[in-house]
């Protein structure tokens, strides 16, 4: 049987994502109460600029002062769509004390406070969900903590930001230079103004932070994730990449040690067979691929950001927290029983792709690979070009550690007959 009485949900932020979640809540009410077996009503919308007209949204509703609507004490749900660290972590923390359970999309703050956040919705008994902090609508945090729960995840790998994966596909696609892809990306209205925490990997990183956490049962922090940004990436690259059979992408790596031991979670460019499913994703799409002991390998592809993908996702854990409040229950909260060490990028083991501008004559390969039987790191594959006293000379390792790697092109610099380092890049999906 229904309830009559309706559950009261605040959203923190009308923008493009609230404004969405607002109208999905407004539009599909019959099918939203008939799946959480209770109707949901919007009590309060929380803004910045409380005269710019919002559709669909009672004006009664709006307010500035987001303090006062999460103190409430009558609110079932807040949900977080306003971002950044400072005032969402407050407000968060301020809902869970006034009885409300928390859906949010705050990948920076959860990256960076997840476990305090958890700790407080804990000690009040209440609901923390963020399935839209990660991948838009692809479903991807419930899986990894809930459907795999009996399995043991060993890999998580994946593009997670739709932008920076539309300029790298279109460099591949059509050749152009980083700038030029950037600007299309720009005007097309997949890159912000200020692009720096998508094309830096800041946005990635945070994601990689949070996937981390629930694939390992551990705590790993943004600060814990290795970022190396795309900006560096050029056309050159590419056609470097394509003589392997293998495409560039913005990646986020979460990683169980081979002995079990330890993890690591890092972000950076790296090529990419052709043969691998991620190869193929295309656009502004975001895919993940996660490898575990008992499921094998499994994918998860959709959009990744935009207002009304998003807002699935958001409405998806508005579903499942409501069904909770109902029964007087609460979903997983964080589970970080494993308390794996984060292992250092040093320790990392990959293969390597790198091109070096050398002096065209006869030794120089030999002074190369000297150095780097020298520091242990083993060379799958060598190709030359050159004239006119200069060369070109791209290496591909077999697996080494980054800290074997770093000390290979240290030595490397310091001999004569290489005149620099045109680009280094790691190979990864074997």
């Amino acid at each position: 049987m229904m309830r009559t009485r309706p559950l009261k949900v605040a959203l923190l932020g009308c923008g493009v994502v609230g404004t969405e979640v607002a109208r999905i809540m407004t539009t599909h009410a019959d099918d939203l109460a008939a799946r959480i077996g209770a109707p949901v009503e919007l009590a309060g919308v929380a803004v910045r600029r409380p005269d710019k007209v919002r559709e669909g949204i009672d004006p009664a509703l709006v307010t500035t002062d987001a303090t006062a609507l999460v103190k409430r004490g009558d609110l079932d749900v807040v949900v977080e769509v306003i971002g950044g660290i400072e005032p969402a972590r407050t407000l968060i923390t301020t809902a869970f004390e006034h009885g409300a359970s928390v859906v949010s999309a705050n990948k920076a703050l959860l990256a960076q406070d997840g476990a305090a956040l958890h700790a407080v919705a804990e000690e009040h008994g209440r609901d923390l969900y963020y399935e839209a902090a990660v991948a838009g609508a692809i479903p991807l945090i419930r899986p990894l903590r809930e459907s795999l729960a009996g399995d043991k995840v060993n890999r998580v790998l994946g593009i997670v930001n739709g932008t920076t994966n539309f300029i790298l596909d279109a460099m591949d696609s059509t050749g152009a230079g980083y700038q030029e892809a950037l600007d299309e990306a720009t005007a097309l209205g997949y890159a912000e103004a200020d692009p720096t925490a998508d094309v830096e990997g800041f946005d990635a990183a945070a994601k990689a932070a949070i996937l981390a956490g629930i694939a390992f049962h551990t705590r790993v922090r943004l600060d814990d994730v290795y970022r190396e940004g795309m900006t560096e990436v050029t056309a050159a690259d590419f056609a470097s990449a394509k003589e392997m059979g293998c495409t560039i992408k913005l990646l986020a790596i979460c990683e169980r040690a081979a002995d079990g031991g330890s993890v690591t979670a890092r972000v950076h460019p790296a090529m990419i067979p052709l043969t691998h499913p991620l190869a193929s994703v295309r656009g502004a799409y975001n895919a993940v691929f996660v490898e575990s002991d008992a499921a094998g390998q499994l994918m998860f592809y959709g959009p990744g950001a935009g207002g009304s993908p998003t807002a699935s996702a958001v409405l998806g854990d508005l579903v499942a927290v409501c069904r909770n409040r109902l029964t007087n229950a609460t979903g997983p909260g964080e589970s970080a029983y494993a308390a794996l060490p984060v292992s250092s990028m040093g320790e990392v083991v990959t293969r390597h792709h790198i091109s070096l501008d050398v002096a065209d004559k006869p030794g120089v390969l030999a002074q190369v690979a000297t150095v780097f039987a020298e520091h242990g790191v083993s060379i799958d594959t060598v190709r030359q070009q050159g004239k006119d006293g200069e060369a070109s000379l791209v290496v591909v390792t077999h697996r080494a550690s980054d800290a074997s790697l770093t000390g290979t092109v240290e030595a490397l610099r310091k001999l004569d007959t290489v005149r620099g380092v045109a680009s280094i890049m790691r190979v990864e999906g074997e």
